[in-house]
């Protein structure tokens, strides 16, 4: 198991921009944005420097990113392929106001309750800014990783996979992207989250171990001892 959870790290799929969302059901949400730093000028039109050799200043970064409806908890930056990436943790109040942000502003969002609760994204034109040789080979990936709290109904991924952690992923070339390709994003889940299901058993499970520990001791104790043998001491 250890060496099957190292490999699926080392084997995983890496992104030239990507969105993380881990939705909660009240509609809040943390956001993670990990991208090179030419994916966000090219997509974005971030005023960054595409040059991986000049100095990325984070606090520029954190500047881009905050606003009122998103909180910019961490910045951290890497290397990949002869390109710098930055790394994004953002708190989202309201999932569906994300799109007042600037570099949300690409995307609308709708979050919404009937039988079910049902998230919608939908990605349209990116700014579509040149950034000259970067060392692309025009297989590089987008993609959009959405992870539910709940039971999922319903979900529009090409994939049509949920991988685990209830973990559901939209890819699109990024040459299909800069050229404004639209992404449609729908997924439905259940109003009851799994961690609540999950405490409800093992709630059940203890009651369930308690009851029969003390049925258990009952019986001992209301037991009768077996009668003696004639002439036993």
């Amino acid at each position: 198991m250890l060496i099957a959870s190292a490999c699926s790290d080392v084997i995983a799929r890496k992104y030239e921009y990507e969105e993380e969302i881990f939705l909660d059901l009240d509609g809040s949400a943390t956001v993670y944005v990990n991208a090179s730093v030419p994916a966000l000028v090219a997509l974005r039109g971030a005023q960054l420097p595409v040059d991986p050799s000049a100095r990325l200043d984070r606090t520029v970064v954190r500047d881009i990113y905050s606003s009122s409806v998103s909180q910019v908890e961490s910045v951290t930056t890497s290397r990949r392929a002869g390109r710098r990436y930055v790394h994004l943790r953002l708190d989202v109040p309201d999932i569906r106001k994300l799109s007042e942000s600037a570099p949300f502003g690409w995307s609308t969002y709708r979050y919404s309750e009937g039988d079910t609760f049902e998230f919608v994204q939908e990605v349209r034109a990116a700014a579509g800014q040149d950034v000259g040789s970067v060392g692309w080979g025009g297989d590089e990936l987008v993609a959009v990783r959405l992870h539910l709290p709940s039971v999922i109904r319903f979900h529009n991924s090409p994939t049509r996979r949920v991988e685990r952690g209830n973990i559901v992923v939209w890819e699109q070339l990024l040459t299909e992207r800069r050229q404004g390709a639209p992404l449609q994003i729908e997924a439905r889940m259940e109003k009851e989250s799994i961690l609540f299901r999950t405490l409800t058993l093992f709630a059940a499970m203890g009651v369930l171990v308690v009851i029969t520990f003390i049925a258990v001791i009952w019986l001992v104790k209301t037991r009768k001892p077996a009668g003696r043998h004639a002439g036993q001491p």
